[in-house]
């Protein structure tokens, strides 16, 4: 048998009595070893041994700076999302057809000007019809910060004028042009890419939430019950996530799709959409609930509860769920990109959100032409935002993945 010292003089005093007197020393050395070991106490202010398991999730994602600075971005995206009207140049539907396809306009700074950009004058090809935009250095279109600007309706509800950055001056010119001011240039109607940008991401990165919240009801409800009840409603509940796991997604999205009615408003579309995607996300979920479910409902917490008269319910939703509630997390964090890629293909395609409503997938129905892409690249600046927010999904869930287990080895 093993036994182990309390410190290492606790040892060495073992050891030299045993040297001494064998008979004796034996029974010596296990007062010895019953002896507190000589290790300073813990102070009374420090929290070790004393966090909880969310507190010890917090340090140990911190640690992990991929998965911090994407959750910093994607605060990011979502504070420019929910602020649009005030964040974005112009409103979602502005537009200036003199300036169609005008290419992105950086902002610059000069002592004299301020910030600033030069105005772009337009010469068509009168072969190729082809626009060609050139700076004119002498015509100056300043810019300022929380400037006045076209009139909106902040969450349709509160009117205003207020814009973070644009044109200083949004009055036309004497000879009859606008100002205007397109930091990531226009497309074929002359609308503001970085404006459709802003207003898209609301559509775009809700539906992900909304998507995912009624996942989350459909997982957790179903694979809870397919796991604490087995049997027969295991069995049946099981066969059903297999048949909806068996049709390829891309193709049954394309029919749910296809069936929505063209004349739908744009808020039933967008339901409607979100309710395609969570009814086609909810299986992985309750995969992974049922698992734990069948490896928890056992245990002596349970089985307390089930003999001090807790009904199901309380048991299911009270004892066990939150016991794993971590994993819960890094699984919906995991299936937030999915349902924003399933809603841009919908879009692109044209079987999913429609115009006037404005989403990043909506916005790449644009760049169905090789020869649009080719010369206007900045009609693609909606799959940078798509590849920056999915990256950024997955190395969150990546933190949250390994810090769910904070006793676990690195």
């Amino acid at each position: 048998m093993k036994v182990r010292l309390g410190s290492a003089r606790a040892a060495k005093r073992v050891n030299c009595r045993l040297r001494a007197d064998p008979d004796r020393g034996l029974l010596r050395a296990m007062a010895v070893m019953a002896e507190p070991p000589d290790v300073a106490p813990i102070p009374p202010g420090s929290d070790a041994g004393s966090l909880s398991q969310w507190a010890l999730i917090r340090r140990r994602f911190r640690s992990h700076r991929l998965a911090v600075v994407s959750l910093y971005l994607l605060v990011v995206l979502y504070v420019l999302a929910m602020g649009a009207e005030f964040f974005a140049p112009y409103p979602r539907q502005w537009r200036d057809l003199a300036h169609a396809y005008c290419p992105p306009q950086l902002p610059r700074f000069s002592w004299e000007h301020g910030w600033h950009v030069l105005a772009m004058r337009v010469t068509v090809n009168p072969v190729t019809f082809k626009r060609t935009y050139l700076e004119d250095p002498t015509q100056v279109i300043p810019l300022g910060w929380g400037v006045r600007g076209e009139a909106y309706r902040f969450w349709d509800l509160i009117p205003g004028d207020r814009h973070l950055f644009g044109v200083k001056d949004p009055r036309r010119a004497s000879d009859g042009t606008l100002p205007t001011f397109y930091f990531l240039g226009a497309d074929e109607h002359g609308r503001d890419i970085f404006s459709r940008l802003i207003y898209g991401s609301r559509i775009s990165l809700s539906v992900g939430l909304v998507a995912i919240a009624v996942t989350f009801l459909l997982g957790v409800t179903i694979g809870g019950i397919s796991g604490y009840f087995g049997g027969v409603t295991d069995n049946v509940i099981q066969r059903v996530i297999e048949i909806v796991n068996a049709f390829p997604q891309i193709p049954l999205w394309l029919a749910f799709g296809a069936v929505l009615p063209a004349e739908w408003p744009p808020l039933g579309t967008y339901f409607a959409i979100t309710l395609v995607l969570s009814l086609l996300g909810w299986t992985s979920l309750a995969r992974v609930v049922r698992g734990k479910i069948l490896a928890l409902r056992e245990e002596d917490y349970a089985t307390a509860a089930r003999l001090l008269g807790a009904g199901h319910a309380r048991i299911l939703f009270r004892h066990l769920l939150p016991g794993f509630s971590s994993h819960i997390i890094v699984v919906l964090t995991m299936s937030v990109p999915a349902m924003i890629l399933g809603e841009t293909s919908l879009s692109f395609l044209g079987f999913g959100l429609r115009a006037p409503i404005v989403s990043w997938g909506v916005m790449l129905q644009d760049c169905m032409s090789i020869q649009t892409v080719a010369n206007y690249p900045w009609l693609l600046m909606p799959v940078v935002l798509i590849v920056l927010t999915v990256l950024c999904f997955n190395f969150l869930g990546d933190g949250l993945r390994d810090a769910s287990d904070p006793y676990s080895e690195r």
